[in-house]
């Protein structure tokens, strides 16, 4: 496993972050587990995870925080907390109530300490906002984040989602009012959703040093060939949204490069899509999610992954958003 520094805030990840959304879903508390095993034999020590995974939209038997108390179970178990960087989220909606969301200092404070509970810790390594809120004012935010800083529950924060006009402005009144700016960004960011990052926010992490978290390299499995241009989709919760959202002409012409290239390097399309995030300039940890510990390992060897020149040049071109 390859380590790189988070951002400036000094602490070192491996270049594969586990996703865990998945935890309590498609992958019960026990398979969670050896997950998590398999995750800590091959270096990984980066976790992200949300207060809100799992969702019932997705399944009617589990509940927001069940990621969260399955993570929080086995760092217990294994005495390793000391050796992994937990990231968790806050502001999607934990409750019916009309104050269970958002990005208020009431919301923040309640929900740090329910996630503190539930993981069983006594600090959140990278503590994110889940995605704007426009509804509070971003400086609120930002004070009860650098608040849970000095109190020493949280070690650094960041955001996801936010756009680069939304980052621009958090960054600007950390700095007008002296606070703690956010240390990283979480964009959706791949093969086939490359605009909202590359336009703006990439320019702006690299500025400033922002480290780059980017979710779902695989486009939700898009990338991993399961989508068949003229064939059934695959069972799956998601299959009918991924369809909606990814189905065109363009990004199955992504598909076909992508095989063609994995293949004649040998190694499968999901590493070949997560190594060519690797590849872009400011990544620091594609977030990766697994439904068992061979799918993880099948994943993880994206790092060794080295691409021609010729090869990215095939891949960035037939993706070009601003070739449209």
């Amino acid at each position: 496993m390859i380590h790189i520094t988070l951002g400036k805030t000094g602490m070192i990840v491996s270049r594969i972050c586990l996703g865990t959304m998945q935890f309590g879903w498609s992958a019960s508390k026990e398979v969670a587990f050896k997950i998590l095993d398999k995750a800590w034999d091959l270096g990984i020590n980066f976790l992200d995870t949300a207060n809100i995974y799992m969702m019932k939209k997705y399944d009617p038997n589990s509940h927001v925080g069940q990621s969260e108390e399955i993570i929080g179970e086995w760092l217990k178990n294994s005495g390793l907390r000391d050796e992994f960087i937990i990231a968790t989220k806050v502001r999607g909606p934990m409750g019916n109530g009309l104050n269970d969301h958002g990005l208020s200092r009431r919301h923040v404070i309640q929900q740090v300490n329910a996630s503190l509970e539930r993981l069983q810790t006594k600090w959140i390594d990278l503590y994110q906002a889940h995605w704007y809120d426009a509804s509070t004012d971003i400086r609120e935010t930002l004070e009860v984040f650098n608040d849970l800083i000095h109190e020493g529950k949280v070690n650094a924060i960041g955001c996801s989602n936010f756009s680069s006009w939304q980052l621009m402005e958090s960054l600007w009144i950390a700095d007008k009012f002296g606070l703690i700016p956010f240390h990283g960004l979480q964009p959706n960011y791949s093969l086939v959703r490359r605009e909202h990052f590359e336009n703006g926010l990439q320019q702006v992490c690299q500025k400033y040093g922002l480290a780059v978290i980017p979710y779902s390299p695989l486009a939700g499995g898009f990338l991993t060939g399961k989508y068949k241009k003229d064939q059934p989709l695959p069972p799956s919760v998601r299959a009918e949204k991924t369809k909606k959202a990814l189905f065109n002409e363009k990004n199955f012409r992504i598909l076909e490069v992508l095989e063609e290239i994995a293949a004649n390097k040998g190694i499968t399309m999901s590493q070949a899509a997560v190594a060519w995030v690797l590849h872009q300039p400011g990544i620091t940890a594609p977030i990766t999610g697994a439904n068992s510990p061979e799918q993880l390992e099948e994943t993880v060897q994206a790092i060794e992954v080295h691409f021609t020149r010729e090869e990215l040049d095939r891949l960035n071109k037939v993706s070009d958003w601003k070739a449209q």
